[in-house]
């Protein structure tokens, strides 16, 4: 059974990041669990405050919430009434990234599938602020869809690596059991500046190839500097329906996720994003 957590805030862009997982994990038994955190809502509305007690306006928000919530649920019937899906609403009076990490934690959610932007749909930005704060901080794959993506079958997958990280048999197996059903192709590209790997590189290289066995693995080399750019112009050379990145401890991720302002960033991404985050789980 596939655990699957989508926080929403109601906006286009969720509600197309619903879709795109509920058709990526059609083939799945899945746990859907859409979620909605209205903490920051309460303090937003100061009009509102003005008139009424925080409790008050605490109770409204709360209410709006729950039928917002239960609205989507219905979209969700209607567009998708797929016998394999079950489906949990949860409106939680708390900050996104705190209930996420709740939920994750007590319910042992596989994936967060998220939209990159939210309401306020930064143009600007490749991540919103709320999609960034799950990518660094939970302790969970996250899947971030752009606004505006058409879901496509994920045939063709780039995952950049440097080998150097000991990769966890629960996210490839999560990355596997996503791509297999569509005979996709991943492509795992080493960014260096020589195609020699280390005793430990080549172990992980096997170890990948092990746990990705279900699907066709190319392993290719690129000599480059820059990381990003690597990426991104081997996704624009190379017709790429998902990007999987690592995010961990001085790996490539980390090093673009943690910029001191996310809009420094060189690459723009247009296709959905996994990042998986390495971290010691219970078995799936």
């Amino acid at each position: 059974m596939r655990k699957i957590l989508v926080p929403t805030d109601f906006s286009d862009n969720a509600m197309n990041a619903i879709q795109y997982a509920l058709e990526l994990f059609k083939y799945e038994r899945s746990d859907f669990f859409i979620m909605h955190a209205y903490q920051d809502e309460i303090y937003a509305d100061t009009s509102l405050l003005s008139q009424e007690t925080l409790e008050k306006v605490t109770q409204i928000i709360s209410e709006k919430s729950q039928k917002q919530l239960e609205n989507t649920l219905k979209k969700i019937k209607k567009i998708s009434p797929n016998p394999r899906h079950k489906y949990k609403i949860i409106s939680a009076n708390s900050m996104l990234m705190d209930e996420a990490d709740k939920i994750v934690d007590e319910e042992n959610i596989d994936i967060i599938v998220m939209g990159t932007r939210g309401e306020t749909d930064d143009r600007k930005l490749t991540f919103g602020s709320h999609t960034l704060q799950v990518l660094k901080y939970v302790q969970c794959p996250v899947l971030a869809i752009p606004a505006n993506y058409k879901y496509t079958q994920p045939k063709h997958i780039l995952f950049p690596t440097d080998y150097m990280i000991p990769y966890k048999r629960r996210e490839l197996k999560l990355l596997c059991e996503m791509a297999s059903p569509y005979r996709a192709v991943i492509d795992m590209l080493y960014i260096s500046k020589s195609d020699k790997l280390s005793l430990r590189q080549e172990d992980n290289r096997i170890f990948i190839n092990e746990n990705l066995c279900k699907n066709s693995i190319n392993f290719k080399t690129v000599y480059n500097k820059n990381i990003t750019n690597a990426i991104y112009t081997y996704i624009k050379e190379n017709k790429t329906d998902m990007l999987v990145m690592v995010n961990t401890r001085h790996s490539f991720l980390e090093s673009i996720l943690f910029k001191s302002t996310i809009d420094k960033i060189s690459l723009h991404l247009d296709i959905p994003f996994l990042a998986l985050q390495n971290i010691r789980r219970v078995a799936a």
